[in-house]
């Protein structure tokens, strides 16, 4: 009986340990045109395809595109991450091309005012936060054609 209290009390000090280290990450989103209609879809990513593949990002909320500036909360355990904001005008949650078939024709916003370029989309490197830096708060701009 003694073993198996010991067991679940190691169980449950880790998972409150875990829940402690989630961060607190508040986003501003900004420059939302609200005569396209819409949602607003934030994606925080890790490494991992960013920013095109939006399944793999490690979390994502959506709001109506209502205002012109819409908040929202996330609470995720991470020391870096990267986001992305698309402005969904017809709501199939991926990034509508204009006739080019490169370049979008829905509003995009990144971290660290990273935009898409002849070269492509922005990379990681160069749009990933570190914990610091997300903990304060991100203002992200959404960025139309």
């Amino acid at each position: 009986m003694k073993l198996l209290f010991i067991i679940l009390w190691g169980s449950i000090s880790m998972l409150s340990t875990n829940i402690a280290q989630a961060t607190e990450i508040n986003i501003k989103v900004t420059g939302i045109n609200i005569k396209r209609g819409g949602n607003i879809i934030v994606m925080l990513f890790g490494e991992n395809r960013f920013p095109k593949t939006h399944k793999k990002a490690l979390a994502t909320q959506a709001k109506r595109a209502t205002k012109k500036t819409l908040e929202f909360k996330f609470s995720l355990n991470t020391n870096e991450l990267a986001v992305k904001v698309l402005h969904d005008e017809n709501g199939d949650g991926k990034v509508t091309k204009n006739w080019t078939e490169i370049f979008p024709k829905e509003g995009l916003g990144f971290s660290n005012d990273q935009r898409i370029s002849m070269t492509g989309p922005p990379v990681y490197k160069k749009s990933k936060l570190s914990k610091e830096q997300f903990k304060a708060g991100l203002i992200i701009p959404v960025r139309y054609p």
